[in-house]
């Protein structure tokens, strides 16, 4: 018998390696998009046009008024690892610019037809490159350069058959164009596509090219996010817009998170934003965002992915807090205080009354408010005298009993001494208005100097209860539960790490894991609130977390999921009657308290009606 020959070792071609370099930067049009405006950016152009045929498979050209490349460097552009960007391994550690591998035209070259045209400022004229003859001749161009990369995997025939068609290709191409263009708002972008303007952004301030590149209703149906703390490694500062829960979406396409400039995707910023809309978003929705991340070079690896889409932080979790801190701190407010649904926004100043206490609200609520400005007798009595012991006025409210009377119908309430009165004409109205009526016993008509306001009396009274229910835990310490029998299960190698390095951060949130065997730990105790819990998937949660994330929002989302379920029973329930100062008494607390605008569920509890959508309804004016 034979023996098999072994197969000799030996270097690979020059091209053939930068064809499998190709694969790893290069997957469609819109990779080579990326990269040549990563490389114009870099270069300091003022103004970037793109111009596809068939959606980047025939054509790709990318012009920039940049400093250019200099002649003698033409060459040297095009080869595998030469680039201007680093120099040395604490550059790039400390990456700032958009390109540094020096991989991106050399791949691109490997796979297409690839011509550089390029001028700088002290420059007689331009120079061009054929990338594969190597030529270089004389050209005119003023200063910048212009890159053409044409017929895409022509020599690589089998990854040219896996490209989509030409539409979706050039969806994607759009989609790359409009990642740059939200990060470099003082950059003009022109895209064109088989001699047809598509799309042209004019360099503005970053609320007007988000404007410019979602639309307006994107800055309508959003919030500003502004956040910043200092960590031990320097700033960290988050900012951007993020959607309103109202305005989410089914998929997941309009998510941009940006590191130092750079568009990233990220499960870290991913987890924290959804962690944020937990409990304001409905079912499987999505959030949209821009999200602009400032945080130290040093502080961030880059260097992950041939691609640069893919970042790692060296603390994980101080930035997935401050993304999630970020966006809390932007959603809490409750629209009511702003105007005509939240769309019009509108300074309103009550007169100062109760003092209330919320770190993420409105100046002007945070001065305090009377309960109902239109009744002056609702100021005084058991009402007053629980908003300011911090009681919700709801407590003395509970579901009917068969044996007590119940409370007077609308009608007959009307004809009381909390009669309403009129609106006054001044600038300091309550946002959400005075109550009128109630309808079914189930949603509260009340008017504002806008309209009509439809309240969910259950939805709303559930979020006040819920959110009370809240502070009160927060100001609360995490006391442990010792189990009589511990919870033991096999674990892997990097839960017993995280059980080992983290058993301080365990205690604090009132778990105790331990090592019982080589491969198996043991749940000793609890956290009080959560003892009917499993302790042993609260424990593998909490582990899986530590090691990715924060620990601290697992228990928050099994604190809050308990504490959802509790407000649900304790709120006001459907066809329960309420007298016209019980549902002032809602409206006021609503106004005061954070995320009123949603139910625990994600669902709304208010709807704002104006009277030019009310005229409309019967013609009126026409």
């Amino acid at each position: 018998m034979s023996a098999v020959p072994h197969p000799t070792i030996q270097a690979l071609p020059d091209e053939l390696i930068s064809q499998i370099a190709a694969g790893e930067v290069i997957e469609r049009p819109a990779a080579v998009v990326r990269e040549l405006l990563d490389n114009a950016l870099d270069s300091g152009a003022r103004h970037i046009t793109v111009r596809l045929q068939a959606g980047g498979i025939r054509l790709i050209a990318v012009e920039d008024d940049g400093i250019g490349i200099p002649s003698t460097q033409l060459p040297l552009a095009i080869q595998r690892h030469a680039t201007s960007k680093i120099r040395s391994l604490h550059d790039l550690e400390a990456v700032e610019t958009m390109g540094f591998r020096g991989e991106a035209l050399a791949a691109i070259g490997s796979v297409s037809e690839l011509s550089l045209l390029s001028a700088t400022a002290d420059a007689e004229h331009a120079h061009f490159l054929d990338a594969r003859s190597g030529e270089v001749r004389p050209a005119a161009r003023q200063r910048g350069t212009s890159v053409e990369v044409r017929e895409l995997f022509f020599s690589t025939p089998a990854r040219r058959k896996f490209l989509k068609s030409e539409t979706t290709e050039l969806a994607h191409c759009l989609d790359a164009v409009r990642r740059h263009a939200l990060a470099r708002p003082d950059v003009a972008f022109t895209l064109w596509h088989d001699g047809k303007l598509l799309e042209q952004w004019r360099a503005a301030d970053a609320e007007r090219r988000m404007a410019d590149v979602l639309g307006d209703a994107f800055i309508e149906q959003s919030l500003a996010v502004d956040y910043e703390i200092q960590t031990p490694g320097g700033p960290l500062r988050v900012q951007g817009r993020c959607g309103l829960p109202d305005h989410a979406r089914s998929r997941a396409d309009q998510q941009y998170a940006y590191v130092n400039g750079r568009y990233v995707r990220d499960k870290v910023i991913a987890h924290a934003a959804r962690n944020a809309y937990e409990d304001i978003l409905h079912g499987q929705r999505q959030p949209v965002y821009v999200l602009h991340i400032g945080i130290d070079p040093l502080r961030v690896d880059v260097n992950v992915h041939p691609t640069k889409i893919e970042v790692r932080f060296r603390d994980s979790r101080e930035v997935h807090q401050a993304v999630r801190q970020a966006l809390q701190q932007a959603l809490a407010p409750s629209r009511a205080g702003q105007a005509d649904g939240g769309s019009n926004p509108l300074q309103l100043t009550p007169p100062p009354g109760l003092p209330l206490s919320t770190s993420a609200m409105p100046a002007w609520r945070q001065q305090g408010m009377p309960l109902n400005p239109y009744q002056p007798d609702a100021r005084s009595g058991p009402y007053r005298d629980q908003l300011q012991e911090g009681i919700a006025p709801w407590a003395m409210l509970s579901p009917a009993d068969p044996a007590t009377p119940a409370s007077p119908a609308i009608g007959t309430a009307a004809t009381t001494d909390v009669s309403p009165q009129p609106l006054p004409d001044t600038h300091d109205q309550w946002p959400l208005g005075r109550a009128v009526a109630q309808i079914h016993g189930v949603y509260v008509i009340a008017e504002n100097a806008f309209g009509m306001v439809l309240v969910d009396m259950h939805a709303a009274h559930e979020r006040i209860v819920y959110e009370q229910l809240k502070q009160q835990l927060d100001q609360a310490t995490l006391h442990s539960q010792p189990l009589l029998i511990p919870a033991t299960f096999a674990a892997t190698p990097q839960e017993i790490a995280a059980a080992q390095d983290y058993a301080d951060v365990l205690a604090q949130l009132g778990l105790e894991v331990s090592l019982l065997a080589a491969r198996t730990l043991a749940v000793r105790s609890v956290p009080t609130q959560l003892a009917s819990s499993d302790p042993v998937e609260l424990a593998r949660q909490v582990l899986d977390e530590l090691a990715r994330h924060d620990a601290s929002t697992v228990l928050q989302r099994a604190r809050n999921e308990i504490l959802a379920t509790m407000a649900c029973h304790g709120a006001v329930r459907a066809n329960r009657r309420l007298t016209l100062e019980e549902m002032n008494a809602l409206l006021r607390q609503m106004e005061a308290t954070e995320r009123a605008d949603q139910c625990n569920h994600g669902r709304p509890t208010w709807r704002q009606l104006g009277m030019r959508e009310l005229d409309a309804l019967f013609l009126r004016g026409r």
